[in-house]
C-alpha cells in the first residue's frame, strides 16, 4: 500500500487530501450472480428482493430539486449563495450515499462467493422514459458514480463484476422471458401477460441482469 498527501488552503482553510493506493483483493472463485438493477424510487434493487435507498434518503431527494427551483427563480445574490452551498450539499450526500449503497451490495454478494452483475449504463437517459414527477429525481442522481463505487470497492474485496444488456429488462419475464411492454403495468409493478408471473417490477429486472451475466458472460470491468 503507497499514498500520498496534500495540504491545501482553500476559502480561509486548510485541507489535508490523502491518496492511497490499495491492492485489489484476490479474485474469487464466483458461485453464482446478484444482480442489481438501477431504480427510480429505490435507487438500486437486487435479485434477491432487496432494495437498497429507503425512507431516509427519499426526503432528501425531493426536497433538495425544489428547493433548487426556488433559489434559481428568486435570482438574488443572497440566494445564488445560497444556491452554491446547497449544490455543494446535494453532491456530497449523493456521494455519501452511494458509498453506503455500493458497500453493502458489494458486501452481500461476496458472503456466498458470488459475482455481481451490473448494467452496462451507456446511453441510459437516451433509451428511457420516465413520469413527469419522477423525471427530476431521475435525471439527476449519480447512477454512474453508484456504478463506480461498487465496482472499485468489488475490485478490493476480489468480487468480480460484469455488465449485463439492461434492454428491455423490465419488460421480460424473469420466468418465462417473454417480453412486452404491457407486462410492466406501472413504475413499480411487473405482471407477466404470457405466464402469469406478478412481482415487483425492480425485483424482475435484477433477476434479468442476473441471467444475462450468467449466460452470455459480459467482459469484466
Amino acid at each position: 500500500m503507497c499514498g500520498q498527501a496534500d495540504l491545501i488552503f482553500f476559502k480561509g482553510k486548510f485541507f489535508l487530501n490523502i491518496v492511497v493506493d490499495v491492492p485489489d483483493g484476490t479474485p474469487i472463485d464466483p458461485k453464482g450472480f446478484l444482480g442489481v438493477d438501477l431504480g427510480i424510487v429505490p435507487l438500486s434493487t437486487d435479485s434477491d428482493g432487496e432494495s437498497f435507498s429507503g425512507e431516509t434518503v427519499d426526503p432528501v431527494r425531493e426536497k433538495i430539486p425544489t428547493l433548487k427551483k426556488t433559489l434559481q427563480k428568486t435570482g438574488t445574490k443572497s440566494a445564488k449563495r445560497h444556491l452554491k452551498k446547497l449544490s455543494g450539499r446535494e453532491k456530497r450526500f449523493k456521494s455519501d450515499t452511494n458509498h453506503v449503497i455500493s458497500k453493502r451490495i458489494v458486501s452481500k454478494a461476496k458472503g456466498p462467493h458470488r459475482a455481481l452483475a451490473l448494467e452496462d449504463l451507456k446511453g441510459i437517459r437516451k433509451g428511457i422514459t420516465v413520469r413527469k414527477g419522477q423525471r427530476e429525481r431521475f435525471g439527476k442522481w449519480a447512477f454512474d458514480q453508484l456504478r463506480r463505487f461498487v465496482t472499485y470497492k468489488a475490485l478490493m474485496e476480489g468480487v468480480p463484476v460484469v455488465l449485463a444488456d439492461p434492454r428491455n429488462t423490465s419488460r421480460t419475464c424473469s420466468v418465462c422471458g417473454s417480453c412486452d411492454k404491457a407486462n410492466r403495468k406501472s413504475q413499480s409493478h411487473f405482471s407477466c401477460l404470457k405466464c402469469g408471473t406478478s412481482e415487483n417490477a425492480d425485483i424482475n429486472a435484477a433477476k434479468n441482469i442476473r441471467f444475462r451475466a450468467a449466460v452470455n458472460r459480459p467482459v469484466a470491468v
